[in-house]
């Protein structure tokens, strides 16, 4: 049919694939799940424009008082700062992004333009997108308060910086898609990852001992030519050539920042002409011809030991063949791999501001007793979200859970025994860099931190578990985007959250309340006892529930 139609044009291809998305968009809706899916994604997005709202008075009022002022050489650092967010946050926040679906849209005769354009576009929606745009409009505007002639060249250098930090977003991303689909690049890059984040250590030590040995205050200016041939400096340059009527560094500034941009538009068109073509990233190996099988005679086949058939475990085989599954799934999915470090690793950044002198603010003394429970219950809420889709990987493969003669109890005893292990191994190993860094805590408030942490993994399973089979959503195995669950699970999350911490937070309290400083230990110790009670008895109705859910299991991870 192609080739009897006539030629579309490059507009007309994009507003048949927008009206196509918007009409998928509108018809979704007819399904209550969609619906409450869209509505927890609007509170979502209330509770993110509130924390685009706070930085936006401090960049106008960067932008206006650095320009009446004429501290242009101050202008950098928004700049610097919304260049690094735009370009970092969408790494540890890839699943609240829109996917580019370039499967999708290769069943359509697109050319290769409309393509680019569209996979392009997307990255505009993105949350850290749409937030470095309203700063940097608002920062326009604190300019052009200051001086009003400065608003045609602060447009074009936005512009510019749009157009530079889009493009490089999604060039990352692919790149990172593309390494992580491979297991030993994967191995590679989380080991270069964690030999930065281990070096982050240092910087702090590093830093004071600069500032004492160079109390300079001019020491900035000597550091700001380094910085000179990257976007933000040259975005600074232009501003200022136009402030001071410079023809010259208006010039350099706009050539850099348009050559960053043809240099990453060139790279990315290259990424997006191998998907064009139909890349496939996976670890499987190519396709190549088998060799002839020989048949062989029973007694060369291997023999089985009577031990190796009927060797006791500790758990059901059951339990232990999904346990087994589980953790295959884990360490084959880059991406989810890759976020069960950023957990060790933020908590080092954080010891890393305050290792060796134990304090928050000069005069208060850091408290371990209270700094470090709050680190703990940090660490849950990071790894405890993958628990609330816990079928998200399952795809066509669920409709066998329902075939093969086994119970949801045993599949979800499997899938939460994996959550709870690898948020145990997390906890631990957060533990041990915040004792390293700022000292252990008293032995009361360790354990009452231990069983407090039971109490509330065991507390979330049964409601994790409930949201996983009423509503669950479809996650593309290794990839880096569109890894968010459904807007309504992220909702339960965080009201479970929010509960379980205020119950905690009460009974922490208590050991002030009464001098007692053992009496939050054994009311944790009661409430975690309580937990793992009712996490077992809900196994059951959820086995039950689970057959009322097939339709909607199947018809959510199947499609």
């Amino acid at each position: 049919m192609a080739d009897v139609a006539g030629p579309i044009s490059l507009a007309e291809q994009i507003r048949l694939v927008a009206g196509l998305r918007w009409r998928i968009q509108i018809n979704s809706l007819r399904k209550k799940n969609n619906v409450l899916d869209l509505i927890g994604m609007g509170f979502v997005s209330l509770c993110a424009s509130l924390l685009i709202i706070g930085p936006s008075f401090a960049f106008y009022f960067a932008g206006r008082s650095l320009v009446s002022g004429g501290q242009l050489q101050w202008l950098a650092i928004p700049f610097w700062a919304i260049f690094i967010f735009w370009q970092l946050i969408p790494i540890f926040a890839a699943g609240f992004g829109s996917r580019f679906e370039f499967r999708t849209l290769l069943r359509f005769p697109l050319s290769p333009r409309a393509f680019y354009l569209i996979g392009l576009a997307y990255g505009l929606a993105d949350f850290p997108a749409v937030a470095s745009i309203c700063w940097l409009l608002v920062m326009t505007a604190g300019a052009t308060a200051a001086n009003p002639s400065l608003l045609p060249i602060m447009l074009v250098v936005i512009v510019l910086i749009i157009l530079l930090n889009v493009t490089m977003e999604r060039l990352i991303g692919s790149w990172l898609e593309r390494l992580l689909a491979k297991r030993r690049s994967r191995e590679l890059f989380l080991g270069i990852f964690i030999l930065v984040m281990f070096s982050m250590q240092f910087i702090a030590p590093i830093q004071r001992q600069y500032v004492k040995s160079n109390p300079n205050p001019g020491a900035f200016s000597r550091l700001v030519k380094y910085h000179a041939p990257f976007p933000p400096s040259l975005s600074v340059r232009v501003i200022a050539g136009a402030v001071r009527h410079d023809s010259m560094d208006i010039a350099i500034g706009l050539s850099g920042l348009t050559g960053f941009v043809f240099l990453f538009s060139a790279l990315l068109w290259q990424r997006y002409a191998s998907q064009y073509r139909g890349e496939e990233l996976s670890e499987s190996p190519a396709p190549s011809h088998a060799a002839p099988l020989r048949a062989s005679s029973p007694l060369s086949r291997p023999h089985v030991t009577g031990t190796e058939q009927t060797s006791p475990g500790l758990l059901p085989p059951m339990v232990e063949a999904m346990l087994r599954k589980e953790f295959r799934y884990l360490i084959r999915n880059g991406f989810a791999f890759f976020l069960l470090v950023l957990p060790p690793a933020q908590m080092l950044l954080f010891s890393s501001q305050f290792a060796g002198k134990h304090h928050l603010i000069a005069g208060m003394a850091l408290n371990a007793d209270l700094f470090f429970p709050g680190m703990m219950a940090y660490t849950v809420l990071i790894a405890i979200g993958p628990a609330y889709n816990a079928f998200a990987y399952e795809g066509t493969g669920i409709q066998t859970y329902f075939t093969a003669p086994l119970r949801f109890s045993d599949i979800f005893a499997g899938k939460n025994l994996l959550s709870a292990a690898v948020i145990g191994f997390e906890v631990a190993l957060c533990a041990v860099v915040l004792a390293w860094a700022l000292g252990p805590p008293s032995i009361p408030t360790l354990f009452a931190t231990i069983f407090a942490l039971i109490f509330t993994v065991a507390g979330q399973l049964p409601i994790a578990n409930w949201a996983s089979l009423s509503f669950p959503r479809k996650l593309e195995f290794g990839s880096m985007r569109s890894q968010r669950n459904s807007g309504v699970s992220v909702w339960i999350m965080f009201g479970a959250q929010i509960v379980l911490a205020g119950i905690s937070a009460l009974v922490l309290s208590t050991a002030r309340w009464s001098g007692n400083p053992w009496l939050p230990a054994e009311g944790f110790a009661f409430l975690a006892a309580a937990a793992l009670g009712g996490y077992f008895a809900s196994l059951q109705p959820l086995s039950e529930l689970a057959e009322k859910k097939k339709e909607v299991l199947i018809e959510a991870l199947c499609r």
